[in-house]
């Protein structure tokens, strides 16, 4: 009877480190995605759910279609970029989760003046287990700090 509970018991455990890894993955190519595109409709289904929310510093949106719109208009403002995250801790709940952790971007502007332009801040990110596996339904990043002169954004509205 022992061993029935220790083989459940390991079963929940690899479960839980699957899924940690899964979702570990997907916030890392999320960043990574953001550098090197493309940015299209099969990137916003790559990540989010059809209706997810975003808080960011351009704005608040609704929906995967106005977040790739959203994220496009301002990735379009910056020549390069280098997205970093880390420090992520990620809290499971069934086939729920978040995930916290830190953000480091590095912006090069579009401008033609190579002025760089850096922020730094927390995410928190809620995913849900889906058919085509862990996605993003709601984030939020803060940002706690920035050096360089931002681009002027237009924010929706």
């Amino acid at each position: 009877m022992d061993t029935d509970i220790d083989i459940e018991q390991m079963r929940r455990e690899m479960r839980a480190l699957a899924d940690r890894a899964e979702i570990a993955d997907l916030l890392d190519r999320y960043l990574r995605s953001l550098d090197e595109g493309p940015l299209d409709e099969d990137w916003a289904r790559a990540f989010h759910t059809e209706d997810v929310t975003a808080e960011m510093p351009v704005g608040a949106v609704r929906g995967r279609n106005d977040l790739l719109a959203t994220v496009r208009r301002a990735m379009a403002l910056f020549e390069r970029t280098v997205h970093l995250g880390s420090n992520t801790v990620i809290e499971l709940d069934g086939d729920r989760a978040t995930a916290r952790g830190a953000q480091l971007s590095t912006h090069v502007l579009a401008d033609g003046s190579e002025e760089v332009f850096v922020s730094a801040g927390h995410t928190v990110s809620e995913l849900v287990r889906t058919p085509a596996g862990w996605r993003i339904s709601a984030t939020a990043l803060r940002v706690a700090w920035t050096q360089g002169t931002p681009p002027d954004v237009e924010l929706p509205g």
